[in-house]
């Protein structure tokens, strides 16, 4: 099983898979606006959005507070199963080990991601641990659904907490030669 690039897709699916997306990135969005790093994801099912969930790993100091790990929650509470067959997950950047295993758990169909993750990946930059045959589900796992805006958001976001980490730097420094 290889991953499907969203290119390859009709235009009917691939506007279907923009406009779930752009609902992930609604959720990125306020990962950013409380300092998380911007990651968001929905799970649908039915086309109907049944969980949401943003980055909160660092706000709560939660090992487990990633987008889809609340999203994939949010999702089985409201369905009232573990199971998540038949639905979606759509997420701003490509699944973690932790994640794209939770995936794997939660039996979903499909997970759709925006931008790979080259650090830590796992739905096909490091491996794929959504289309490993030892275990007893697979997800198909198609990417790129707007790549290029969610790449641009997470480009940004770190940008600017360099330049607050250089604000901060020089600050030290200035008051540290203002007491000498």
């Amino acid at each position: 099983m290889e991953n499907i690039l969203f290119k390859e897709l009709g235009p009917h699916e691939q506007d279907l898979h923009k406009k779930w997306m752009l609902e992930a990135i609604k959720e990125a969005e306020k990962a950013r606006a409380i300092g998380e790093v911007p990651i968001g994801a929905v799970v649908v099912h039915n086309e109907e959005i049944i969980g949401r969930g943003f980055n909160i790993r660092e706000s709560q100091h939660q090992a487990t507070g990633h987008a889809e790990m609340i999203a994939i929650r949010q999702a089985n509470e409201r369905l009232k199963a573990w199971r998540l067959q038949g639905a979606k997950l759509y997420v701003t950047l490509e699944p973690c080990p932790m994640c794209a295993g939770a995936s794997v758990l939660a039996r979903l169909d499909q997970v759709i991601f925006a931008a790979r993750d080259p650090k830590g990946g796992c739905g096909g930059s490091l491996m794929n641990l959504m289309h490993e045959e030892r275990f007893n589900h697979q997800v198909e796992v198609i990417e790129g659904v707007l790549e290029a805006e969610c790449s641009q958001l997470m480009s940004d976001f770190f940008r600017q907490l360099r330049l607050r980490k250089k604000e901060i730097k020089a600050k030290y420094i200035s008051s540290v030669n203002i007491h000498r």
